[in-house]
């Protein structure tokens, strides 16, 4: 018996995962990365966001280092009721949601032994999408972060106020809706 309600249960999750609208893509703007979309009915969504930072800088005395960095939001889709008016054969919808975003850097080159450079923090996500009426989605938006960045080596590790997470998530994203 706990067999068939077990798959029962499998079942009808499954069921739910796949008729929630879902959308992959790619964001193009300061940042380069990919991010998924997950639906949860008509207001809401989980967006994924995965993407190669740079910063010049982080660490004093280093170039330009490249990373590897991650957010996470819950977005709310036209809240408090306020919706794009104009509709004309696809749909406007504008989203505002809140979260998390980490990282590290990859060691520059001539760094010492031991390096150690990323970021954590909180993570905010405003944008404006236009969802064409084939399975095309364009959007534009910003991903402000604010949190603490580490730098470090040798077991030297420094913290800092991570300034470029403010200005490095404007993007534009493509993605295909499915």
């Amino acid at each position: 018996m706990k067999k068939y309600l077990f798959v029962a249960i499998l079942a009808v999750a499954s069921i739910a995962a796949y008729a929630q609208p879902r959308a992959i893509g790619a964001n193009l703007g300061a940042n380069f990365g990919f991010s998924y979309q997950h639906g949860f009915g008509e207001a809401n969504m989980l967006d994924v966001a995965v993407y190669s930072p740079w910063a010049s800088g982080f660490i004093p005395g280093y170039g330009i280092q490249w990373g590897l960095g991650a957010t996470i939001t819950y977005d709310w889709i036209d809240p408090f009721g306020a919706t794009v008016p104009w509709n004309e054969k696809g749909e406007w919808h504008w989203y505002m949601g809140v979260g998390g975003d980490g990282g590290f850097f990859f060691p520059p080159a001539g760094a010492p032994q031991g390096y150690l450079g990323g970021w954590v923090g909180a993570a905010g996500h405003f944008g404006i999408e236009y969802d064409f009426w084939f399975p095309l989605q364009l959007s534009l938006d910003w991903r402000p972060s604010i949190g603490v960045g580490l730098a470090g080596a040798n077991g030297q590790v420094q913290a800092q106020y991570n300034t470029g997470g403010l200005y490095q998530g404007i993007s534009l994203g493509v993605r295909y809706k499915f």
